[in-house]
């Protein structure tokens, strides 16, 4: 509806155009609002109060010159100028009327367009280092990538999803080195675990079955491990302590060895967070490999196109790529003096590769820290030549778990967090994947545990899907009544009163709220359209009874209700929570 109002408007101003009335050159903003008070129409614009000053004009006198070009619709009532200028628009009732029937005739597919034109569309998303189980600050980030993928399939984009496994690079090394550790504690060996190593039990649990599955093949003496090692804090340095056990750790077993460790650890983490993202409902086309950006000389050919392009120079033995050339605040070091390639080079041979792969659009979901990546990374491809407007990038702030008004902990190194799989288990898929998607993701999110448990309508999730279950009831009395309805011969005239008017209205906004959601990214603008759509039918329900006398009425009332639960349940599927018959 939004659309075609936005399609009046623009040709009433397009004939104002051609009568001299506005500037050739003139271009309105048109923006189509659904009205909160029905005295004030359906919809309204506020067109013509920002377009006044490029019009020349008062906004209510460019208002009295649009409103009478507007070409009559059948599905329109009335039009009207209000206050300073704003246009408000009245739909006939019986419009609202036929949404029902329509939601009922497309069923599962009501709502769903083809704006997108198959457009093809990356999301890369969530992405964590393996270096452990997924924890609750990660859950925000998987909610909502699966759930803007799914309202880019709904309005008609061809959506690819990727998880990019970090499985190269010194975190990686940080892990191999902590499970090889407890392994020789395992085998008999003492020694004080380096403090910048990963402790959780999970560490525990991957060493214990190196150690079962291969005894002491892995065994070196802990003197030998240590030695030349630094300090590790407080006396000496952490960093350096951890990297010398890495070394150590690489010499004492050899690549081939060092490798089996690696990819023990490596593996049975990720398997882990496969696992666990399954269970909570998303799932990706691909995982890719960091790992084969450097086994393919795909890292080395990303420097070498940009060093053929001038882009690259050398400083001090290492290689640097001129990205203040980009708007990037520093230049940035793609090859060190040493000949490793930084972490950096990796993400530009990645983007490089996503855009080889023939996206028309990448979209990169990443956590607020990573927020100085952006310059850097879009320098990198627009010095390639790549389209580096393609890439966008939506950061999400980590969620905060608390209970009982107290913050729990996050942090993997340590091994004090809560993982997302306990998460699940305790509040259930539903809550979890609602309650990641109600905010603006990049605003701060307190996610409250005592409330996600909650079965009572200060519950979000709940109180939506409550809403669906009640609707079902009112199915199960008409089948112990053995009413049959006739819902396509129904009288929905007799649907009269303001609560049903209310809920109409609401009906028809579904399918561009799910456009908007999709456009702007936002799943929250669905989550919010839920939430009133469930109070609208509650309150609905509680002042008026469905089944009585009156025939018509009562077919008329429960058709209704049918259409709102079918709304219901596409809207809380694309949120990755489930429709429930029953609570």
């Amino acid at each position: 509806m939004k659309q075609q109002l936005e399609q009046l408007l623009s040709q009433s101003i397009e004939q104002l155009i051609k009568q001299g009335d506005l500037a050739e050159d003139f271009t309105a903003k048109i923006l189509i609002t659904a009205s909160k008070d029905t005295a004030q129409g359906d919809f309204a614009s506020n067109v013509c109060l920002a377009s006044a000053k490029q019009a020349g004009m008062p906004p209510r006198q460019l208002a009295e010159k649009i409103v009478p070009l507007l070409e009559s619709q059948d599905w329109l009532e009335k039009v009207e100028i209000a206050g300073p200028g704003f246009i408000n628009f009245f739909l006939r009732t019986g419009f609202n009327l036929s949404i029902v029937q329509t939601v009922l005739k497309q069923g599962d597919e009501f709502g769903l367009s083809d704006i997108g034109n198959n457009k093809k569309i990356q999301i890369e998303f969530v992405s964590a280092n393996p270096t452990g189980p997924l924890h609750v600050g990660h859950g925000r980030g998987a909610a909502y990538g699966a759930t803007l993928a799914n309202l880019l399939k709904a309005t008609g984009h061809n959506v690819e999803c990727e998880y990019y496994v970090n499985d190269a690079g010194r975190q990686m090394d940080i892990l191999g080195a902590s499970v090889w550790l407890r392994y020789l504690d395992l085998a008999g060996e003492t020694f004080q675990f380096p403090s910048n190593g990963y402790q959780g039990d999970y560490i525990w649990d991957i060493a214990a079955t190196l150690h079962r599955e291969n005894g002491d093949e892995y065994r070196q003496e802990a003197l030998q491990v240590f030695k030349g090692v630094h300090a590790d804090h407080p006396e000496g340095d952490k960093e350096k302590h951890i990297d010398d056990l890495i070394e150590n750790a690489k010499s004492l077993l050899g690549a081939e060895k060092y490798r089996e460790v690696f990819d023990l650890a490596l593996n049975t983490l990720v398997d882990v967070i496969k696992k666990d993202l399954q269970q909570f409902g998303v799932n990706f086309d691909v995982w890719f490999s960091e790992r084969q950006l450097t086994e393919k000389g795909l890292v080395d050919k990303a420097i070498q196109t940009l060093q053929d392009k001038g882009r690259v120079y050398e400083s001090h033995g290492a290689l640097w790529f001129k990205s203040t050339d980009f708007g990037d605040e520093k230049d940035r070091v793609v090859k060190r003096d040493n000949g490793q390639t930084t972490y950096f080079a990796s993400d530009i041979a990645y983007h490089m590769n996503k855009f080889d792969r023939g996206f028309d659009e990448v979209i990169n979901i990443w956590g607020s820290d990573h927020h100085g990546y952006i310059a850097r990374v879009k320098a990198a491809l627009t010095a390639m030549d790549y389209p580096a407007d393609k890439l966008e990038i939506l950061l999400v702030q980590f969620a905060n778990l608390y209970e009982d008004g107290e913050m729990m902990s996050m942090s993997t190194r340590s091994g004090e967090f809560v993982p997302l799989r306990t998460l699940r288990e305790d509040v259930g898929n539903d809550a979890a994947r609602f309650f990641y998607v109600m905010r603006k993701v990049d605003q701060h999110m307190d996610f409250d545990l005592n409330l996600a448990r909650e079965q009572s309508s200060d519950n979000p999730v709940f109180y939506v899907q409550y809403a669906h279950a009640r609707i079902c009831s009112v199915e199960r009395l008409c089948k112990e009544q053995s009413l049959n309805i006739d819902f396509e011969n129904v009288k929905l005239d007799k649907l009269s009163n303001k609560h049903e008017q209310d809920l109409l209205k609401q009906l028809v906004l579904y399918p561009e709220r799910l456009v908007t959601a999709a456009k702007r990214r936002e799943p929250h603008i669905v989550v919010n359209y839920l939430r009133e759509l469930s109070q609208l039918f509650h309150s609905w329900y509680n002042a008026h009874k469905f089944i009585v006398d009156d025939n018509e009425l009562r077919d008329a009332r429960v058709t209704l209700a049918f259409a709102t639960r079918q709304v219901l349940k596409n809207g809380l599927l694309l949120m990755g929570v489930s429709a429930p018959e029953k609570m």
